[in-house]
């Protein structure tokens, strides 16, 4: 599978999935390969800065098995990153460590500033955002970046470590979710959110652009129920802001069961996608945005968009 071009591999360490991405670098790379794999590195530690035996043996059969993939295609460079979950866990600099030595792969650990900035690169290389301010969320399991910007520049961002594997373990107690577990939740993503609020008013963006896991599942859920075809691999999916509502209330009123059920849902995100709508329904609530869009690149693609000569 070798190729004229320098093949270069991307692995984004997430706190729920960890994600690999192989492209063949020339003056527009070409993506040879995803993959993803629920990893789930920060379940049941995430809360207590630690990564659990469990998370730490997952992380590194996952990045094994990753390695045997990479090294089927001549990959001359590797980039790994370590995101929330890693970079606030006591021992994310051993599980950093561990990679290096079970699979060779250097792995850093990024911050919320640097992950924020890569986002809206990924997003900026899916998307023409315009002159006008869209404001990017990320919801991760362990961060959420948001970004205020277009497609000239960054005006604001931030990184919040109010991530839904975070917001599941603490705040929803019952399933369904209960009307008190809501309440909580956005009790305190009102006052987590607080610099957002103030950001929106400076800047106004008009567009939400919704990237990687709890927005790809919202935009299949969308298609599956509007009879629109729905291809994972486009760098942009569909999505109505109106048909929100009706989403959201079926995710609320599901059990896990019910909510697997779902048209368009995927075992990867029936846990999390819960409390991530809750916070993505505050979000809505808190600014009055015309549309959402949804981008299918995000991090390892802002990654990839930084490599090329600017």
């Amino acid at each position: 599978m070798g190729s004229r071009h320098a093949n270069v591999a991307i692995i984004d360490m997430g706190t729920n999935t960890f994600h690999l991405l192989i492209a063949e670098m020339s003056s527009k790379p070409k993506i040879l390969l995803r993959e993803r794999e629920a990893v789930k590195v920060g379940k049941g530690g995430i809360n207590k800065r630690v990564i659990t035996d469990d998370g730490f043996a997952r992380a590194l059969h996952t990045l094994k098995e990753f390695k045997k993939i990479i090294d089927q295609y001549s990959v001359r460079k590797t980039l790994a990153f370590g995101t929330s979950a890693i970079r606030n866990a006591s021992n994310g600099q051993e599980l950093i460590d561990a990679i290096r030595t079970t699979t060779g792969i250097e792995a850093r650990i990024v911050g919320g500033e640097e992950e924020a900035d890569l986002i809206y690169r990924g997003v900026r290389s899916a998307l023409s955002l315009g002159k006008e301010n869209s404001l990017i969320v990320d919801v991760g399991g362990g961060s959420v970046e948001f970004i205020i910007g277009n497609e000239q520049e960054i005006h604001w961002k931030q990184s919040f470590e109010i991530g839904g594997q975070r917001l599941l373990e603490e705040f929803q107690k019952f399933d369904p979710i209960g009307k008190e577990d809501i309440a909580r939740l956005e009790a305190f993503l009102d006052v987590q959110l607080e610099p957002l609020k103030q950001q929106l008013q400076n800047y106004n963006p008009s567009t939400l652009v919704g990237v990687s896991g709890t927005f790809d599942t919202l935009s299949e859920m969308f298609c599956v129920r509007n009879g629109l075809p729905y291809y994972p691999d486009d760098s942009e999916t569909p999505f109505d802001i109106n048909s929100f509502p009706s989403i959201y209330a079926d995710l609320l009123t599901h059990d896990r069961a019910g909510r697997l059920a779902l048209p368009g849902m995927i075992e990867m995100r029936v846990d999390m996608i819960v409390v991530a709508c809750v916070l993505v329904n505050f979000v809505l609530q808190m600014h009055s945005f015309t549309n959402v869009r949804v981008s299918a690149y995000s991090l390892k693609e802002g990654v990839l968009a930084s490599l090329l000569p600017s």
